[in-house]
């Protein structure tokens, strides 16, 4: 990696981190630093995770044996964790100031456990330091640089752990012993299925990352579609893909925001994108998707979400999801209720992006070398963390996985039964 770029993470170079915390000696432990270690382990929730200082001394409040200890290579560490708790360990575990003694997984685990006994609204840190944050609106042009800062990172560094079909959002895993590759295809025809797609229909898909399933519906559904996506990248790769396959003349790839949808479709369907649109934009949204949806039309919205609200963690909005935000049902609802659409059908499918992530993080784990190379090592642990804890987010049930299905009102042409879900032979390809 050319050091003289600015990092993909927005951070110091991990050589600038180690000059900074190896050339000045740490010190020893004096009693307010044993002080904050134990008040960091009391605002966690006093999870089974023990806190060892750079001087060896460690310091446990959890029932039963630790499963896991957290290393602190010096009090600058100490500090952060104190001053934002979430951002300091991303950081500092990015960084190798903090080391994870034991399963990185079950660290995490015990980790959003100890802060649901404590609650999730309020951390040490707010209390200590009440911050008064509010989330940034996604302008356009704000929007275009979130979208960058994550996807942009390079198609080789995405399809290094992807699928073949580069799918970058939650698999559909039919049966336990699905691969990935089957359990991505499974997921574009349980879409496919939901909206009941017919031959010569047309498609608007919102924010169609590499272009798998705007690709999936053209050749296997005989529909055409136009698919918006401001990721240069991404719609670069998709138009090639596109021609290699020949269907250019069934599927336009279009590089622009999803406010600027023109035209009238059947269907409207996003699949991974609301969770970067932003909570004070889903009435644009949904006034979007009245005006170009037919009144006989059908819509689905594939996000990511939780069950009560609260901000993304900190870390993953200002290192790897910038401007993002997972929605409750509820605050979805400013898409839907002002335009009167019908609610058809919602499906929760948080344990199969569990074992997507975990999927993902097996095959990240075997081409670390090659994101080194790419980046550096500090990047090779950050996607690790975040992997990582996205499987474990879901596990443990704060990130859902939300599926709905949508109509314009007095819509009647809609499915009676769910027999249409369950087809004797999916499309296969």
């Amino acid at each position: 990696m050319n050091n003289n770029k600015a990092h993909p993470l927005g951070v110091p170079s991990n050589n600038a981190v180690d000059h900074q915390t190896t050339d000045q000696h740490p010190g020893t432990v004096t009693g307010f630093d044993s002080w904050l270690a134990k008040l960091i382990l009391h605002y966690a929730g006093n999870p089974r995770i023990s806190i060892t200082l750079w001087n060896g001394e460690t310091f446990y409040s959890g029932q039963g044996a630790p499963i896991a200890r957290m290393k602190l290579r010096d009090r600058k560490t100490l500090l952060d964790l104190v001053r934002s708790p979430h951002v300091a360990t991303g950081d500092g575990y990015s960084a190798g100031t903090i080391e994870i003694i034991g399963d990185l997984s079950e660290f995490l685990v015990e980790a959003y456990r100890g802060q649901a006994r404590r609650g999730w609204h309020v951390s040490f840190a707010d209390k200590l330091w009440p911050s008064g944050k509010r989330l940034r609106h996604n302008t356009r042009s704000r929007a275009r640089d979130n979208i960058h800062h994550h996807y942009d990172l390079g198609n080789e560094f995405y399809r290094l752990w992807l699928d073949e079909r580069m799918v970058y959002t939650c698999a559909y895993y039919e049966h336990p012993d699905a691969t990935l590759e089957e359990a991505q295809l499974a997921k574009m025809d349980h879409v496919c299925r939901k909206l009941e797609l017919k031959p010569g229909q047309t498609v608007v898909d919102a924010g169609c990352g590499w272009g798998a399933l705007a690709l999936h519906m053209a050749q296997h559904y005989g529909v055409t579609v136009k698919a918006y996506n401001i990721s240069h990248q991404q719609i670069m790769f998709a138009r090639e893909w596109a021609e290699r396959i020949g269907l250019s003349d069934r599927v336009e790839f279009i590089e622009d925001d999803y406010r600027n949808i023109t035209g009238e479709f059947d269907i409207f369907v996003s699949v991974g994108m609301l969770e970067h649109v932003g909570p004070e934009r889903y009435r644009q949204l949904g006034a979007v998707i009245k005006h170009c949806l037919k009144k006989s039309g059908r819509g689905l919205i594939h996000t990511i979400g939780r069950q009560n609200p609260r901000p993304i963690n900190p870390w993953i909005a200002k290192r790897i999801f910038p401007g993002g935000h997972p929605p409750t049902l509820s605050e979805m609802s400013p898409v839907f209720e002002p335009y009167d659409f019908s609610i058809l059908d919602v499906e929760n499918l948080r344990l199969h992006y569990a074992k997507t992530c975990r999927e993902w993080l097996e095959r990240f784990e075997q081409h670390t070398d090659e994101v080194a190379d790419m980046f550096d090592e500090e990047l090779v642990r950050a996607w690790r963390l975040y992997l990582a804890g996205s499987a474990v987010a879901f596990e443990v049930g704060t990130l859902q996985l939300f599926q709905v299905v949508f109509a314009p009102p007095g819509n009647n042409d809609v499915p009676w039964t769910r027999e249409h879900l369950h087809p004797s032979q999916p499309a296969q390809g």
